[in-house]
This record gives structure tokens, C-alpha cells and sequence, in this order.
């Protein structure tokens, strides 16, 4: 099932074709309601009770469980995927001559963490080198063996939309006794996932790309096993009976119960957080599925149209239907971008290829649009 377009829930100008949610995904008008609310809460302090730091909370963890097929006690709410991957870092034992297992040219959120593990454990860091293929499975698999610690993959890489299937590298990963954390930045909201069949060890995502949420705020899942493990601050808010505002000098050593001991510092934050909510309430209601399907249709085309004029793009069953690269060979992707930007329509350079990433928010007329600006730019473009 798909979607009718969207476009009128948001504020995008008719001469703008935003193709760009791999970079950043906007608010909708809703969004942007709940987050100036929100805010506009603070210059009131006096209105602001108790139950507001912790209320908003559960309810956003409960939605996002919904998202991955999850439980709230697994939902932590952090600043940023870099901050999840901290955390699966600082609680996954790593054996000295293990290895951990990377795709080449992850985003770097889903790389620091490992160098730094690897090196205080005198440990490798195992990178997959991209297929020719396109099978990121195959060749991640390959490279697995019974050293492997720790498999840190993404649901699709960020570069061009190319697939992980993570059912297949969880089922490996726990033949082999090794950890699984996946990096749903580029994949959670559009693309379906179900913790409960992948069975990730952590799992974490933004707010600010395909959920349509706000920056600095995001999500991490942990699998139960973790959920007694080390956080890597000591906020107060993460401590039991916490909610006892008169009673916070009587220290604990307990924590909340769940994932939530694992919470940013200040994650009650008054403008993000209800963002996130009406953002996590939307794609909900529209459906991941449903999403995924509706964009699906539209990078179809212009996949379509891209090999006709040339270019070259990954398999249908290789790639994500919401994000993709156009991969333009011997051209330099910087002119044809330069000629996309004049004409307001917004993509991404990354490497040699061109990022597209639309949304429901788009319509035919931003694919005819792009496909028209490509066509003449690609002509003006010569190759090395």
C-alpha cells in the first residue's frame, strides 16, 4: 500500500525539490508546533511540574518500540548515534586478537568507537571491503569468523542505499557467539525493521533524517542482556526514584529500570523531546512499510532513467527503495551538483555519486524536475 504525497504537511516551497532526507529530513508544520510548545514551556518555569521531566519520556519510549517491534524497557533516548555506539562499546567484551567487523567507508559515528575498543583491547578491526556486487551480506559474512567480537553494520549504507540483510548477520553473528549493532540512522522510520527477528544486541538511530525529528536527539535499543550494563555518565535522572525531587540527596547506587540507565544527561529537554513524540506519531501513523513503498516508487524512476542516460545503480534487491547513489564513473559529481542546486533541487555528493533521498513529501513533479536537470547537466559534464 502506498501513500498519497504528503507535501501539505510540511513547508516545502513548490520550486524546491528536496531530495536530500539522507542529509537531513524537515519538520512538518506539526513538528515544528510541538518543538516551539515545548520550548515556550521554559520561559514559564513555574508551569513546568515533575511529572514533565518523565512523563514524555515513556511515551516516546513506548512509541519507538513500536517502530522496531520492541519493548519500552529497551528504549534509552541519546544525543546521537555516536553516543549509542559509546555505549555498545563500553559494556561488549572484546578478547585480545578478537576483531570486530566493519563495512569500508561506514559513516564515521559507526567507526571511532571500534578504532579506540580495538586499540586499548590490541584488538583488529576487520573492514569489509565494498563488492563489486553489491552484496555487503556475502562479503560481511566472509569476514566473519570465531574472533569476531563484534559485528557493527548499518541497515543500508549511508553512501547509496546498499543492503545489509541483518537477519542473515545476526543469525551468523550468534553461531559465532558475537555481538550484533546495527546503525539505523539511514534506515528507521522508512525502511521496516523488527528487533525481534534480527535480534540486534544494540540498535540505535536519529531523530533527524528518515524519523523527521529534530537534531541532537535520538534512540537506542538494547537487547535484555545489556540492560544491567555501564552507562557512561551518572545523571541523576537515570537513578531509581528519581522522580522524588525532595529525596535526591538520599544517594543510590540503583538504577532505573531498563535501558533507561543508559539516558543522555538532561533527556527530559523540553523542546527536543516533544518533537521527537509528534515526529515518531506521524511515521506511525502513516506506517514504515507504507512509507517504504511510496518512495520506492518515485527512486524507481529516476533509477530507471539514470541507466538510460548512463549511470549506474544498484539492483533493486540490493539497494534500499527510500535511498540511493547515481554513480557517475569517470565524472566529477561537484558540477552536476552545483547545476541540481541552481535550480533548487537538493541532492548529496558523496564520493562519485550522486545521493538521492526523497520522502513522502515528494511528488512526480520533483522527480521530472531532477531527471530534466540531470539530463542536461550530464551532456555539459565531461568525463576524465
Amino acid at each position: 500500500m502506498t501513500l498519497p504525497c504528503q507535501r501539505h504537511l510540511f513547508d516545502l516551497p513548490d520550486e524546491v525539490a528536496y531530495l536530500n532526507c539522507a542529509y537531513m529530513g524537515p519538520l512538518s508544520k506539526a513538528v515544528l508546533r510541538a518543538g516551539v510548545d515545548g520550548l515556550s514551556r521554559k520561559a514559564r518555569p513555574w508551569k513546568i511540574e515533575p511529572s514533565d521531566f518523565f512523563t514524555p519520556l515513556e511515551t516516546a519510549r513506548e512509541l519507538f518500540s513500536q517502530l522496531i517491534g520492541g519493548d519500552p524497557q529497551g528504549v534509552a533516548m541519546v544525543s546521537s548515534v555516536s553516543y549509542g555506539m559509546a555505549i555498545a562499546a563500553a559494556n561488549l567484551p572484546l578478547p585480545r586478537a578478537g576483531n570486530i567487523v566493519v563495512l569500508a567507508e561506514q559513516f564515521p559515528s559507526n567507526i571511532y568507537a571500534w578504532r579506540q575498543l580495538a586499540l586499548h583491547n590490541r584488538a583488529e578491526v576487520r573492514t569489509v571491503a565494498r563488492p563489486e556486487d553489491d552484496d555487503w551480506t556475502r562479503a560481511a559474512l566472509e569476514a566473519m569468523d570465531d574472533r569476531t567480537a563484534i559485528v557493527a553494520v548499518p541497515h543500508c549504507h549511508w553512501t547509496d542505499g546498499t543492503l545489509v540483510d541483518l537477519q542473515q548477520i545476526g543469525d551468523r553473528a550468534r553461531e559465532t557467539e558475537a555481538a550484533l549493532v546495527v546503525d539505523g540512522c539511514q534506515s528507521i522510520g522508512a525502511l521496516p525493521l523488527d528487533v525481534g527477528v534480527v535480534q540486534p544486541d544494540f540498535l540505535v538511530g536519529a531523530s533527524y533524517k528518515w524519523l523527521l525529528g529534530p537534531y541532537s536527539h535520538g534512540f537506542l535499543w538494547v537487547a535484555p542482556r545489556w540492560r544491567q550494563g555501564r552507562s557512561i555518565e551518572h545523571n541523576w535522572i537515570a537513578r531509581s526514584n528519581a522522580e522524588d525531587f525532595a529525596a535526591l540527596t538520599s544517594y543510590t547506587d540503583s538504577y532505573a529500570e531498563g535501558a533507561r540507565r543508559f539516558d543522555v544527561g538532561e533527556v527530559s529537554n523540553f523542546a527536543l523531546l516533544p518533537a521527537a513524540i509528534a515526529a515518531l506519531e506521524q511515521t506511525l501513523e502513516w506506517g514504515v512499510e507504507e512509507v517504504q513503498a511510496t518512495i520506492a516508487i518515485l527512486t524507481q524512476r529516476i533509477a530507471d532513467r539514470a541507466r538510460e542516460l548512463g549511470l549506474q545503480v544498484a539492483a533493486e534487491d540490493r539497494r534500499a527503495g527510500h535511498l540511493m547513489g547515481l554513480r557517475l564513473g569517470s565524472r566529477s559529481p561537484a558540477p552536476l551538483a552545483a547545476a541540481l542546486q541552481a535550480e533548487k533541487i537538493h541532492v548529496s555528493a558523496r564520493g562519485s555519486s550522486i545521493r538521492v533521498s526523497p520522502h513522502v513529501y515528494n511528488n512526480d513533479r520533483d522527480v521530472d524536475r531532477f531527471l530534466r536537470v540531470l539530463d542536461t547537466a550530464l551532456r555539459s559534464i565531461p568525463t576524465a
